[in-house]
């Protein structure tokens, strides 16, 4: 097992892609093939905002986990177009992804802002799934430790514990670009993770950090073998039944 005693998670983000039929048959695919395996991994499916009643429907009682994509600081309010993290829990999620590289560039979102949305998530009883990682200039500078280590200390809210959050880092230069660290590189990146969380999150030594950007079958068992990868946080592969379920496997030999 790759961190004693941290049971893997693998979560698929299906970002802005889908159709209500395609998630109805890739949610039942998945349905079938976990029912038939032991895996000794969790699972999370997180669609986009319109699926996510379906997609709950179809796992009820199948012990696959439920997630959004992003939620909002408030409860309830004039925010036309947002989604409370109290509504997301209302619809069965269990888990959102927040501060994800896409939301921080695309939508300009800071650090302060993703623990506010970390710190709402909590307070609705849902998991935080909180995204960290540096671009390729910061890593090509020898700045990326400190990039996520600035990024750990100003996104995780103070009510965040091993039990309640996740953290997720995803270099951002490997997102999406077929582009991957050597196991080496990512090793030494969730180390310098794991000893920020011991001494900031009750119970760091025990939190689930996942890795993420271009995870693939091809390199899924090599990745979830390396020390402290507590699991993935999976993208285009998540919109696939056969890539993402050999991701899955490959995080369940991890903790074998």
């Amino acid at each position: 097992m790759t961190t004693p005693g941290i049971r893997p998670l693998v979560a698929g983000n299906w970002k802005m892609n889908g159709t209500l039929a395609m998630a109805g048959a890739l949610v039942s695919d998945i349905n079938g093939r976990y029912r038939q395996a032991a895996l000794k991994a969790d699972l999370l499916l997180c669609p986009p905002f319109p699926y996510l009643a379906a997609v709950g429907g179809q796992l009820t009682g199948t012990g696959i986990s439920l997630g959004a994509q992003d939620c909002h600081t408030g409860a309830s309010g004039a925010h036309t177009g947002d989604v409370s993290a109290q509504m997301l829990a209302d619809l069965g999620c269990r888990y959102v992804i927040l501060g994800h590289s896409e939301r921080r560039a695309d939508h300009g979102e800071s650090s302060a802002l993703v623990a506010a949305k970390a710190k709402a998530a909590l307070a609705a009883g849902l998991g935080a799934i909180i995204c960290v990682g540096e671009t390729e200039a910061q890593r090509n500078a020898g700045e990326e430790k400190k990039i996520v280590e600035y990024q750990i200390i100003d996104s995780i809210p103070a009510e965040a514990t091993a039990t309640n959050a996740v953290i997720a880092y995803e270099p951002v230069w490997a997102i999406g670009t077929g582009k991957t660290p050597t196991p080496a590189d990512v090793e030494a990146m969730h180390r310098h993770i794991r000893a920020l969380l011991v001494t900031r999150v009750p119970g760091g030594a025990g939190m689930r950090i996942l890795y993420g950007g271009s995870v693939k079958p091809s390199n899924a068992a090599e990745l979830m073998a390396v020390p402290e990868v507590n699991g993935a946080l999976v993208g285009g592969a998540s919109l696939k039944v056969e890539d993402f379920w050999a991701i899955a496997e490959g995080a369940a030999k991890s903790a074998a």
